[in-house]
């Protein structure tokens, strides 16, 4: 039988026409108005409609809510189509196993089904979710990543070592696929902690000379922590240009200096989606890669479209190029960020945000005050006492007054730093919380920091029998 293979499967010539990289995205989008932009993401928004139609998903939950296909004329209309989450897709799991109704490869028969890509996520707000790629949607995510390391300056014939997860999780994969796709880097795929032990991690870092880390920033700082140990010295023995991974409310500070001063760089990206939005060279926020991403903003708790400069809420995305297997309309992801005013010194066309600011589902309400668990890192780390790894624990008792103990690891255990870190959390968040001083390294099995590709900053024991 013939069928085509996975470069067969699509004209990779006109995607790189469609989504330019390198110095094709500054001549294509440089100085572009957002009129024409706008014109761009019509076509191909109204492009990947047409495939949502066919997914039973989308046809039960646009139907649910009264939506036919003549409601949706142009991108205008986007607000007429109902929103869907994580929850809506565990749903569809449990409804229709293994791999739910949302995937689209109902559509196609075997003899007609383009390659596929199969991975899951992480499982870090549940059980992992499937994700099914098409060759087209796959090559596009992964030039995307790659737009982005060469937007933020990975020099040519680098040496990049990955932190990210392998196995079945997405991250590393595409990560991997990215680089040696769309850059002209060397590739480590080190991977987490379970799968290269962290002494390992920073002996291959010395001797194949890598000068670019990619992964969390968590782990990334432990690796610095984990190479001293070791009798190496990160800025001497190991020479760090450039780190390129999720920062949000991270303190830059602390991770450039662990590693000698590198170049830092942000970007945000979820499993389904990839690579959504990076920090440019002008270090002023995320631009968005519009070009392929439709991103709207909605109020954490009404669900309400906001627009305009300074608003802060929920990132919903459309993928603009997912139009062969999943197709992802309207996306709640639940992370929290905000628009930034528009004008930029790179005179590009696209919005920004401020980055990843917390998750929505993950914010506890302490007293009328909004606490989110990954925002208290940064704060913890005003303190040299504290060794870099936290939780925090939420409790319910019996009057019904909620309280937060964080449990944080220490330099010390005195009780008078127990006491510095707490007088700490109350100035700046501005509501008194409980503090445990744990020994550096002991916290480890319970944030998952060496293995997850997101350690746990939360466990929230409120509303448990």
């Amino acid at each position: 039988m013939t069928y085509p293979t996975y470069f067969e499967a699509f004209d990779a010539k006109q995607m790189l026409e469609d989504y330019p990289i390198g110095d094709p995205l500054w001549s294509r989008f440089k100085g572009m108005s957002r009129d024409e932009l706008r014109s761009i993401q019509n076509e191909r928004f109204l492009n990947v409609m047409a495939r949502g139609w066919q997914v039973p998903f989308y046809q039960r939950h646009w139907g649910a809510a009264g939506v036919e296909p003549g409601d949706i004329q142009s991108l205008d209309d986007i607000t007429k189509l109902p929103t869907y989450s994580k929850s809506d897709l565990m749903k569809s799991l449990a409804e229709y196993p293994p791999i739910g109704d949302f995937s689209g490869l109902e559509s196609y028969t075997a003899e007609t089904r383009p390659p596929i890509i199969f991975h899951t996520t992480s499982g870090t707000t549940g059980t992992p979710q499937p994700l099914v790629f098409g060759a087209y949607s796959r090559e596009v995510q992964n030039l995307l990543l790659g737009r982005t390391y060469r937007f933020q300056g990975m020099k040519p014939g680098s040496t990049v070592q990955s932190c990210y997860g392998h196995g079945m999780i997405n991250g590393g994969h595409y990560v991997r696929e990215s680089v040696i796709h769309f850059t002209n880097a060397m590739f480590l795929s080190a991977g987490t902690g379970i799968e290269t032990r962290s002494a390992q991690q920073v002996s291959l870092m010395r001797d194949f000379k890598t000068n670019v880390l990619v992964g969390f920033a968590d782990y990334i700082k432990r690796l610095a922590d984990v190479a001293r140990e070791s009798g190496i010295i990160p800025g001497e023995d190991i020479k760090i240009d450039m780190i390129s991974g999720h920062f949000g409310m991270e303190s830059r500070e602390v991770l450039a200096d662990a590693w000698g001063g590198p170049e830092l760089f942000d970007w945000y990206g979820i499993g389904d989606t990839g690579c959504i939005s990076a920090e440019g060279p002008d270090h002023d926020g995320l631009y968005i890669w519009e070009d392929a991403h439709y991103v709207e903003i909605l109020h954490p708790e009404t669900n309400e479209a906001l627009y305009g400069e300074g608003v802060f809420g929920n990132q919903v995305v459309t993928c603009l190029f997912k139009n062969d297997i999943y197709p992802i309309i309207r996306y709640n992801s639940n992370d929290v960020t905000e628009i930034m005013p528009f004008a930029n010194s790179l005179d590009l066309p696209f919005r920004r945000t401020r980055g990843f600011m917390g998750r929505s589902d993950n914010m506890v309400k302490l007293r009328g005050i909004n606490i989110y668990p990954q925002g208290i890192g940064p704060i913890l780390e005003e303190n040299s006492a504290f060794a870099g790894d936290y939780i925090c624990t939420v409790e319910r008792d019996a009057n019904g007054r909620d309280e937060m103990t964080v449990r944080l690891e220490s330099h010390n255990s005195e009780a008078a730093t127990a006491k510095a870190f707490a007088t700490l959390l109350k100035q700046r968040l501005g509501i008194e919380m409980n503090v445990e001083l744990n020994a550096p390294g002991s916290l480890a099995a319970v944030t998952g920091i060496e293995h997850r590709q997101k350690p746990i900053r939360l466990i929230d024991n409120r509303f448990k029998k």
